[in-house]
């Protein structure tokens, strides 16, 4: 099985390059580019949608053949103001041009097309809350099921604050058996403030075929192929995440873990 925990390649350009081959899997792709200001980039994918996330920094961006102008406001992520994102249908290019330090998040799944190029926000996002107590943590929804802004592609933004929980009670999305459950393959991208301190985040079955508890860094990816996923900030070091979620269909349905449904009586 292809590493759960994947370490970014530098401190600039492309450092992040995760397809569903070097994954092991069948849907999700995720890119990671940090850029200097002037930097420039460009892609294209055949067969797949695409979407931009201005994680941080600002950048022109065009695609499809538009120019959407410059995109980006927050200079930090953990300003935790709605982030800027754009759709790419598939088989378009586009390309951005950093004007400031810019860090690019390039999310994809595959895709029949048919959906034009449009902005995914800032507009129509704003901070929700969920859970409670040191359970509590702060949602971006950026393009989930309630979002019909794409064929496959989930992707949301979680900010966890210090000493808290994440992604819990433990859950799994890795049956395709909907309306019960859905099969999503996972990616985190992983911040934290500050970028000295470290998070926790485990990857188990129920069964425990898979089982791995990883100390996550700033920048780091884990990927979640099947199986609970939880993850923690320690006291004194928030965590943000950006989540990628792709499978046969794009509906998020999930089981909690048997031994912690009594979270929910």
């Amino acid at each position: 099985m292809p590493t759960l925990l994947r370490k970014p390649t530098g401190a600039l350009g492309r450092v992040h390059a995760l397809t569903p081959e070097n994954a092991g899997w069948g849907h999700v792709g995720f890119e990671l580019w940090r850029l200097d200001p002037g930097d420039v980039v460009a892609g294209s994918l055949d067969g797949r949608e695409a979407i931009l996330v201005l994680v941080e920094g600002r950048a022109g961006i065009t695609a499809a053949g538009a120019d959407f102008g410059e995109m980006g406001d927050r200079l930090s992520v953990f300003d935790r103001t709605p982030p800027h994102a754009l759709y790419v249908p598939p088989g378009e290019d586009w390309m951005a041009k950093a004007t400031t330090g810019c860090t690019l998040a390039v999310c994809t799944a595959p895709s029949p097309g048919g959906r034009p190029a449009q902005r995914l926000g800032p507009e129509g996002i704003a901070l929700e809350d969920r859970g409670e107590g040191t359970n509590l943590r702060h949602i971006h929804n950026i393009a989930m099921e309630g979002r019909d802004v794409a064929d496959r592609l989930l992707v949301t933004e979680v900010y966890t604050p210090a000493g808290h929980w994440s992604s819990y009670p433990p859950h799994r999305h890795d049956e395709d058996d909907f309306p019960r459950i859905t099969l999503l393959e996972e990616t985190y991208y992983h911040r934290l403030n500050p970028a000295q301190g470290f998070g926790i985040q485990r990857v188990f079955t129920d069964d425990l075929s898979l089982d791995e508890t990883m100390a996550v860094a700033d920048h780091d990816v884990v990927l979640v192929p099947r199986g609970h996923h939880p993850c923690a900030a320690p006291h004194g070091v928030e965590m943000y995440y950006l989540n990628v979620m792709a499978g046969p269909r794009r509906n998020w349905r999930f089981e909690l873990h048997p031994d912690f449904l009594f979270l929910t009586e």
